[in-house]
């Protein structure tokens, strides 16, 4: 009896694989994550502080496709602990951000370069809290936040690149991106 019930805890403390669609649609946007991300990167080039924000971008998006390749690989020791070093770091740059445009913003916080540093960071912050277990818990409602998730930076950049009256308070290294 006590290995029938040593089983059974065993069991419960076992999930089921997800859907394979839920598992496909989770790949698809993990690899789109990531292309945003680099694509991110990417434009840093004419930045200032292009250093930092590429690797701010290029961690996020090796990260995200390391999950879309592999979505267990949440469990790795290595991915946990870069995951979380880079969310801390880019949380409490965030709240930096945060603070400096509530009490000195002239303008609209996205007319601000930090307004828009601040949202990639609230992107990025927010990519790596829903990848965290995502390898053992991708559930329904993980994989609808995710969709959203994905859409807005791509809804958000085609915005910015469309409204020109927007684009023409940014600084010049800021204009000459994609």
């Amino acid at each position: 009896n006590g290995r029938n019930m040593e089983g059974k805890s065993e069991a419960n403390l076992c999930t089921p694989p997800p859907p394979p669609l839920y598992l496909m649609a989770w790949k698809v946007c993990n690899f789109c994550m990531a292309f945003f991300f680099a694509l991110a990167a990417y434009v840093q080039i004419n930045d200032p502080d292009a250093g930092i924000w590429i690797v701010a971008y290029v961690i996020p998006a090796t990260l995200s496709l390391l999950v879309g390749l592999n979505p267990p690989i949440t469990d790795n020791f290595i991915w946990k602990s870069l995951s979380e070093l880079h969310m801390y770091m880019c949380s409490m740059v965030a709240i930096l951000w945060a603070w400096r445009l509530q009490h000195g913003a002239k303008n609209n916080i996205f007319h601000e370069e930090e307004g828009r540093e601040l949202l990639g960071l609230v992107i990025i912050v927010t990519w790596i809290l829903l990848c965290r277990h995502s390898g053992k818990y991708l559930g329904g409602c993980r994989l609808s936040i995710a969709v959203l998730i994905t859409a807005l930076p791509f809804i958000t950049w085609l915005y910015y690149y469309i409204n020109k009256e927007l684009r023409a308070s940014w600084p010049d290294h800021c204009r000459n991106t994609i």
